[in-house]
């Protein structure tokens, strides 16, 4: 049963939603917003494939509920790109490839925006910590480091071994 309507503001944009309060902010910006960047990976907020940005940090919308997101801008991967300029994260993903079916990629590119929104120049370490739980089942691994920490501002070999 659709609950009164909730105003939530998702990519600066607020939307009016008619919607149950517990239902899953993932489902929302799916079916009701008709956004694809956020995925359905395993339900329980442990992939990252449904990753998105409340307030600036990474949440993971499969696990928190309208409710508890509406008081908060949330931001999806559409909602990096800028005026057609896409960022830097996601051109730095674009420029080392770091894909292979890309299911991962919106918890991926969204983790590493979080981590830069609060950490202008994170080391290979941070990096890899903010990405732990995120899963890649195609072991792209690699690149996604390599994206991350171009993204990061390390472009050098010894800075960002993989």
């Amino acid at each position: 049963m659709a609950g009164q309507s909730t105003t939530i503001t998702v990519n600066g944009v607020p939307h009016a939603v008619a919607a149950a309060a517990d239902t899953p902010l993932l489902y929302v910006l799916r079916n009701d917003l008709a956004l694809n960047g956020p995925k359905y990976g395993c339900g329980l907020g442990e992939c990252g494939a449904c990753t998105v940005l409340l307030a600036g940090r990474a949440a993971r919308a499969c696990s928190i509920s309208l409710q508890e997101a509406a008081p908060w801008p949330v931001t999806t991967l559409e909602g990096l790109e800028q005026n057609g300029v896409l960022d830097p994260v996601q051109k730095a993903f674009v420029e080392e490839q770091a894909a292979q079916c890309g299911y991962c990629l919106n918890g991926m590119v969204m983790t590493v925006r979080a981590l830069l929104n609060v950490n202008a120049s994170p080391s290979r370490a941070q990096i890899l910590e903010a990405l732990q739980y995120n899963l890649c089942r195609c072991g792209t691994h690699v690149e996604i480091i390599r994206a991350a920490c171009r993204a990061c501002g390390l472009t050098e070999q010894e800075e960002c071994q993989t």
